[in-house]
């Protein structure tokens, strides 16, 4: 972390320049964004009528997590820029972030192994990014997280190649994306059932191509899997584990109308399988393990439609949907324990009471497992978030709400609710119900 502080250093003197929104010169890095969040929640008291070793504490939890960030970019010549970000994890989510498919923290995403005492700054991201223009009309682009200012093609190839967040470019929504401003849940931030691949920080290596035009885009990307489930560490090669993915999205009345976005993903990993585990276990009189049963070669493939409707202000209020599936067969991997997924939600302007930048969220989220995934967690199998050691099972229901109170132009307050309805999918316990506050600057 030495060289990012060198780097912050000289970004710093460059800053008014970044500023302007012209295009920064060739070679100096660029501060484009220093954050800092701060999430506090507190669960209540809930009933159980048992509890595993994953399970939500009934006697209720609190926590603290608290992420810091600085975000450079460097221009290149030959339609060049490079990227690199650098974090810091501290605290711990509620349950240190088991128990829940839609758990409610997004930040814990990004506690990695360093939970425990050991947490220390890391390299986020670091890429390149090349854009081939494909015409001559361009767009203004501010200074942003990941973003350098200047112009961008409106029509252009782009290729990203480093280590990513593969949600970066993948499952995004205007109103359900980022948990340092939007929802908390995890279910608000991509589809439960996109088991995308990622460390347990929510970073991978990989590559993105995409070809822009005014009112389509077509994603494509490979990325490396964990070695293991939940793992920090990745798998080696592409040929022996990879995650692959393919978005089509489309903006029929400009890239600030309505959108929707068409995603079809595989994943290909050492991983176990549900009824395979089961049979084993059924064989031996063991508890069934899924982890034991981790084969290299092993395939799971889902789906995602996701859209957005704006209908006021800017675009500042609106609607948002997702639907996802996954086929189930495999243990779930990197996101989080889900095969069925529905969310739908609003975002409201605080124009229409004289405040401008605050904004109100409220959201509902149905989650679903498939029939093996039940299975085996009703004989007692742990997955990487649930382990209550028996299950009466019934679909995850999330309710979140949030106001998001701008203070000044760097400062965000945002006291939010969330409501959690057969927790784990576990109808013999909750509902569980969650209480926050998330502070937010930006540089």
């Amino acid at each position: 972390m030495f060289v990012l502080l060198l780097l912050g250093l000289g970004a710093l003197a460059t800053r008014a320049h970044a500023d302007s929104g012209s295009a920064p010169p060739l070679f100096v890095p660029q501060l484009l964004d220093a954050q800092i969040s701060y999430v506090a929640q507190k669960l209540d008291r809930m009933h159980s009528a048992y509890t595993g070793p994953l399970s939500l504490p009934t006697g209720g939890d609190q926590a603290l997590s608290r992420t810091f960030g600085a975000y450079l970019g460097m221009r290149l010549p030959a339609h060049l820029a490079f990227y690199l970000d650098g974090e810091l994890f501290t605290g711990g989510g509620i349950n240190k972030g088991t128990g829940l498919a839609g758990y409610v923290n997004g930040d814990v995403v990004r506690a990695g192994p360093g939970s425990g005492g050991k947490q220390r700054p890391y390299i986020a991201r670091a890429y390149l990014d090349w854009n081939l223009p494909l015409g001559t009309n361009s767009a203004p682009m501010a200074r942003a997280q990941d973003q350098l200012p200047g112009t961008l093609a409106t029509q252009r190839i782009e290729l990203k190649l480093g280590r990513l967040a593969l949600a970066d470019d993948f499952d995004k929504n205007r109103y359900a994306n980022d948990t340092r401003h939007q929802f908390m849940n995890w279910d608000f931030i991509n589809a439960a059932s996109y088991d995308y691949a990622a460390d347990t920080r929510g970073y991978t290596d990989g590559f993105i191509v995409a070809w822009v035009q005014h009112h389509w885009t077509l994603r494509y990307g490979v990325y490396q899997m964990p070695l293991q489930a939940n793992g920090q560490a990745l798998a080696g090669p592409l040929d022996r584990a990879r995650a692959e993915q393919v978005q089509l999205s489309l903006h029929p009345f400009g890239s600030d109308g309505f959108a929707l976005r068409l995603l079809a993903f595989r994943n290909i990993a050492k991983m176990g399988n549900y009824a395979q585990a089961l049979a084993l276990a059924a064989a031996s009189g063991a508890t069934p393990d899924i982890a034991a049963d981790g084969r290299y070669g092993r395939r799971k493939h889902g789906y995602v439609i996701n859209a957005e409707l704006p209908l006021a202000d800017d675009g500042d209020t609106g609607l948002f949907a997702r639907w996802g599936w996954n086929d189930g067969h495999t243990q779930s991997f990197a996101y989080t324990e889900a095969e069925r997924a529905l969310s739908v939600g609003a975002q409201l302007s605080g124009a229409h009471w004289r405040r401008s930048e605050d904004r109100i969220g409220i959201a509902f989220d149905l989650n679903g497992l498939a029939s093996a995934h039940r299975a085996y967690l009703a004989a007692g199998g742990c997955g990487f978030l649930l382990c209550d050691g028996a299950l009466d099972y019934g679909r995850e229901r999330v309710i979140e709400a949030y106001y998001r109170l701008q203070l000044g132009h760097y400062l965000q307050l945002s006291p939010d609710l969330q409501w959690i309805a057969n927790p784990g999918y576990n109808r013999a316990r909750g509902p569980a119900r969650v209480v926050g506050l998330r502070l937010h600057l930006s540089l």
